[in-house]
Formats: C-alpha cells, sequence, structure tokens
C-alpha cells in the first residue's frame, strides 16, 4: 500500500541566525502557526500495540485526534493495523470519499442516521439497544442486503452499549433479524472503563461472556474487540481479543508504553519588544515584568486551540531553551519572555512536539489531557503531513 504518496513532505526549516540588537525581521519557512504531522511516528505506535500480540482497530474519529483522519488511517493500515474504527457514520462515509477501503466500524448513531447509506458504503455499525437494532434492520430489509453489525455491551461505561438486563433480548432479537438475512452479526465489543487491570480483566471477562452467548444464538464465531488505549498496555490476558485503539495512533498513552508523538506545532514571532520592570502585560496584567525584560509575541491564542487555562504555566521552545508564557493567553496572541536571547521577528517557535513541550505538557499545564489539546488545534494552523521514511525527532507525548 502506498504511504500517503499525495502528501506535500514537509521542510526542514532552519533557525535563522541572530542579528544582536537587531529587529530585523528573519525570514520564515511558513507565513503562521503550522501544525506537522509525522506519519513514521503513527507507523512506529502502531507497531507497538501489534508487537503485543493484539488485532488492532485504528480508531481514527475526531479527524484522526487532529492528526488528519485519512491521514492517519492510511498509516496505521500500512504499519499493521486490520480496520478502521470511527465515532461517527459521517466519518466513516468521509473516509470511503478519501478513497479508503478497508473494513470500517462506526458506533455513535445520530437520530435519524442513515443506515442504508452505511450498508451501501460497507461501514460496519455498533447496535446496543433494541431500538437502533429495530432501524438497522429495517435498512438491512428495504435495502436488500444485511446491514453488518457489532453488538455493542456495556462493559462499565455506563454510557453505550446494552446493559446487562437488556443484553439477553437484545441477543435474542439481533439473532432473529440474522436469520432473516436483515443484518449479519460479525463481532461483539466492549470498551475499558479504567486504565487499571482489575477494571480491564471485568470487562474482558464480560465481552467473553457476550461473545460465547452471541457464538450460540447465531450459530458461528464472532469476534470480539476491546477499547481504548489503556486496554492495549495493561497486560490483562487478552487472548483472542482485538483492541480497538485511537490515542495511541498519535502518542498518547501510558508512560511506559514507549510511544512516539505525531505532531509538531509551530509559530513564528512576529514582534519583540524591551519593557522595563514592573511593565504589566496582557489582560488585567496578571504578570509583571520583575526586571527589564524582552518580550516576543507568537500569533496563537485560545481560538486556535491553545488552552487559556494554561496561562501562567505553559512554555515554548525558542532557541533551543523553554522560555515561559507570561500573561493570559489571548484569543490570537501568547507572549513569552525571550529575555537574553536576542530573538527578532520571523524566528520560528516550537510550541508542541519536536524537542519542545508535548501535548501531555500542555494537558498538565491547563488541567486537561492531552486528547483534548491535540483534537483542539482550529482551522487557522494549517496543517501538512511529514512523509519522510526516518523516525520521527518528536518525543513522547505520554
Amino acid at each position: 500500500m502506498t504511504l500517503l504518496g499525495s502528501h506535500p513532505r514537509a521542510s526542514t526549516v532552519p533557525v535563522p541566525v541572530p542579528v544582536p540588537q537587531s529587529r530585523v525581521a528573519a525570514p520564515a519557512a511558513h507565513a503562521g502557526p503550522l501544525r506537522t504531522v509525522h506519519t513514521a511516528a503513527i507507523a512506529a505506535n502502531v507497531r507497538r500495540v501489534t508487537a503485543r500480540g493484539h488485532d488492532l482497530v485504528a480508531v481514527v474519529k475526531a479527524d484522526g485526534y487532529g492528526h488528519g483522519s485519512a491521514t492517519v488511517a492510511r498509516t496505521a493500515l500500512a504499519a499493521g493495523a486490520g480496520s478502521l474504527g470511527t465515532a461517527t457514520l459521517a466519518e466513516a462515509l468521509a473516509l470511503r470519499a478519501a478513497g479508503i477501503e478497508a473494513r470500517l466500524l462506526c458506533w455513535l448513531h445520530m437520530p435519524g442516521t442513515d443506515f442504508a447509506a452505511a450498508a451501501r458504503a460497507r461501514v460496519e455499525v455498533a447496535v446496543g439497544d433494541l431500538a437502533t437494532l429495530t432501524t438497522v434492520a429495517v435498512a438491512g430489509r428495504r435495502g436488500g442486503h444485511p446491514v453488518t453489525v457489532h453488538l455493542h455491551v456495556d462493559t462499565g461505561m455506563a454510557r453505550e452499549g446494552a446493559e446487562p438486563h437488556r443484553w439477553q433480548a437484545l441477543l435474542a432479537a439481533a439473532a432473529d433479524a440474522d436469520r432473516a438475512g436483515h443484518v449479519r452479526v460479525t463481532a461483539v465489543m466492549g470498551h475499558v472503563p479504567n486504565a487499571d487491570l482489575a477494571s480491564t480483566t471485568r470487562a474482558v471477562t464480560l465481552l467473553r461472556l457476550a461473545g460465547l452467548a452471541t457464538d450460540h444464538a447465531v450459530g458461528r464465531p464472532v469476534a470480539l474487540h476491546l477499547g481504548g488505549t489503556p486496554a492495549a498496555f495493561v497486560g490483562a490476558d487478552l487472548g483472542g481479543v482485538a483492541v480497538r485503539v485511537g490515542a495511541a495512533l498519535v502518542g498518547i498513552g501510558p508512560a511506559t508504553a514507549g510511544l512516539v508523538g505525531a505532531m509538531t506545532v509551530t509559530a513564528p514571532v512576529v514582534a519583540v519588544r524591551s519593557v522595563r520592570a514592573g511593565t504589566p502585560v496582557g489582560y488585567d496584567g496578571t504578570w509583571t515584568a520583575p526586571a527589564d525584560a524582552e518580550l516576543a509575541v507568537l500569533p496563537l491564542g485560545y481560538a486556535d486551540g491553545i488552552p487559556r487555562a494554561a496561562s501562567g504555566s505553559a512554555q515554548v521552545r525558542l532557541r533551543d531553551r523553554l522560555v515561559p508564557v507570561v500573561g493570559r493567553v489571548n484569543m490570537d496572541q501568547l507572549v513569552v519572555d525571550v529575555t537574553g536571547s536576542s530573538v527578532v521577528p520571523g524566528e520560528l517557535a516550537t510550541v508542541m512536539g519536536g524537542p519542545g513541550p508535548t501535548a501531555v505538557d500542555w494537558a498538565r499545564w491547563a488541567g486537561t489531557n492531552a486528547h483534548e489539546i491535540v483534537t483542539g488545534f482550529g482551522a487557522r494552523v494549517p496543517r501538512t503531513v511529514d512523509t519522510t521514511t526516518t523516525a520521527s525527532t518528536t518525543r513522547s507525548a505520554s
């Protein structure tokens, strides 16, 4: 399979040589903020999962966790993933429109979801309740072709899947619809609620029991798969159970997993100014220069996905050193203290990835998780894809 051959290669951006005591703008390779997605890192992360003996359903929801759903999907498949998963049918159909023909599952169904369209596009659907099963079966009957179904059992999340006391009724109805040729039950799925051994072991036990019951009800073996990333690394016995993994594909997971961050975010310095001791910076003057200082402005803010809650804690990398973000993160800008660096406009700061802060660093500063950070970057931070075959230089995002 060709690995993202149609995407442009990301070029290496040289750091301009500073001109002491100068404010002459240095040239920049890109006019503004940029996200660079490293496919070598995604491939390495896939191999980390499959090396543990797991069959992998690569989850590329939320635009591939902000890395580009088609980019992550193609890379994951080429690196060893067996199939793909999305949250919604719209996400799945977008992958089909991009020419991706692999097995594909979706599980979060909006009111009025067109399951006939799913069947036509060979998109498999999760079913965790009788109402959804009825709608899916009607689509299969009217379309003259069964809809492929993964029965969803609640293994501890209390948000999706059939609760234990409703499971038998769902299974009986699904078996009837399967025999009628309206659906084709091929798998049973669940989800791990907590990243610990006890939680995973309980989820696997429930999943296997549901799988055995399904084998008997439909008269043939069905597959089993469990999400999410912690299930792939926690150490529970997952023999015969595939894993649905999304965050790990882009480098987010347990610190011991050896995952590699797959995104670098850079931004050019757009202005540099000297301020005197006692100068307040930004809205409400939440930071005041303790001494004469040099400040640089970067064109990124909370409208672009930089969390405002990280104000006063965050850092970025400039001139191979971490410099603090000072004052509040604004809608369009943030200010960093570069005192003593002789930084000039046009120089590139690494905001996330590479040798700079990781998504987990930003999550810690903002009091959130790394998933929210990588999925939060907006349209003003365009994305390019580094398709070089060399290993990514990004640090682990765990």
